[in-house]
Formats: structure tokens, C-alpha cells, sequence
């Protein structure tokens, strides 16, 4: 059993969407200022994040997009944990992905991953220029085949220039989460099976976090 981590890794002052604060990582506690609260040679830290929800490898819950939508505390676990995986390789497919890369792919129930290659640019500027996408029409594709969850390795599930955002609208609308700011796909043996899991934190009242995104295979 091999466990693939899917994720980025989230540092101080890192970039995840252009325009976006960096997070800010730091100590509420050092080490150092903790040795007055317990015995000698007893010391702990506690860290201190601030941050944006949508940074690195994120969730997006319906409450993303819509105001009667559930928020992240409340996506069940059965749409996050443990599902089944389909990589579509979408490496030469351009930047909208059409609805033909569903063909002959059963999906019900899956996490569907599309496999740009984007991820190769994260951490530079052309990370967040031209990015490939989920069309209009590959969204109404996945709705149709309900997968569990859909992700995608570029810097965001729709076109970051259309203000419609079809793919958000379409998938979050049906209960459909996804997971954007995927990487490392191409670890994954197309050859075999594997499970897929994307947990946030349960945060209450957000519609975006963070996730530990990883495959098992």
C-alpha cells in the first residue's frame, strides 16, 4: 500500500491565488517563552496561523458559492474520505476541458482528478496565467455521472477570467465538492485502483479550507 501525497505544502508568505494575502505563520507561544509555565526542562509551543481559507490545496463546500449552500462542517465525510479515484488526463486537451474526456469513464460515486500538469508551475508567475479549466460543459458532464467530489491541479476549477464561474455554480449547486490546488497526480499508477481523500478541518461557517489531500494505491 503506497500513500501519495496530493497537496502543497502551506508556508509563511506563500501564494496560492494571485491577489490573495499570503499566509502569515508564526508562534502565539515559543519554546523559549514557554519555560515559565512548567517544571525545568518542560517546554511546548503553540503556533498561531493567519490566513485566507482558500490557501494551498483547498475544499470548496456549496456555502463557496452559494448562501443556502452547506458550509465545510458540514459536508459528510462519505462526499471527503476514502473514495474511489479516477485520473483524467487532461494534459493535451487545451485549456477548456471538454465534456469528451468523460467519455467511456464511469464516475458515479468517484473523486474525479483532472490531470493538467499545471502543478509543475506553482511557487511562479505563470501559475496563475492562462491555467487550463473545467468548461461549461465538462461541469454539466460531471453533474450528469455524479461523482462524489471533482479536483483539479491548476489554479482554479473554472476560468479565472469568466465572472459566471459554471463550473462552481454547477458542481457546489448539485452538492458536488471540489477540491482545487491539487498536485503530484502523475504519482498515481494509472494501471491500478486507488482511494482518494480530501479532509478539512470542521470548521463551521466557512465554505472553502485547507485539506490534506493524498491517494492510497
Amino acid at each position: 500500500m503506497t500513500f501519495i501525497d496530493l497537496s502543497h505544502t502551506i508556508h509563511d508568505g506563500m501564494v496560492t491565488y494571485p491577489g490573495l494575502p499570503a499566509p502569515v505563520i508564526g508562534d502565539w507561544l515559543s519554546f523559549a517563552d514557554s519555560h515559565g509555565h512548567y517544571a525545568a526542562g518542560v517546554e511546548f509551543r503553540i503556533g498561531r496561523v493567519e490566513m485566507v481559507a482558500n490557501t494551498g490545496t483547498y475544499l470548496d463546500a456549496p456555502a463557496h458559492r452559494w448562501r443556502s449552500g452547506v458550509d465545510v462542517a458540514g459536508v459528510g465525510l462519505s462526499s471527503l474520505a476514502d473514495l474511489p479515484g479516477v485520473v483524467v488526463d487532461a494534459r493535451t486537451a487545451g485549456r477548456s476541458l471538454p465534456a469528451s474526456l468523460l467519455d467511456g469513464k464511469a464516475v458515479a460515486g468517484c473523486a474525479v482528478l483532472f490531470w493538467t500538469g499545471w502543478d509543475l508551475k506553482w511557487g511562479t508567475e505563470e501559475y496563475g496565467l492562462g491555467h487550463p479549466f473545467v468548461s461549461a460543459g465538462l461541469a454539466a458532464a460531471l453533474v450528469a455521472a455524479s461523482p462524489a467530489l471533482v479536483g483539479i491541479d491548476s489554479l482554479n476549477i473554472d476560468d479565472a477570467d469568466d465572472g459566471e464561474r459554471p463550473a462552481h455554480s454547477l458542481l457546489l449547486e448539485a452538492g458536488i465538492p471540489i477540491v482545487e490546488h491539487l498536485c503530484g497526480l502523475r504519482e498515481i499508477d494509472g494501471a491500478g485502483p486507488f482511494r482518494f481523500s480530501a479532509v478539512p478541518a470542521k470548521v463551521a461557517g466557512l465554505g472553502s479550507f485547507p485539506v490534506r489531500a493524498y491517494a492510497v494505491q
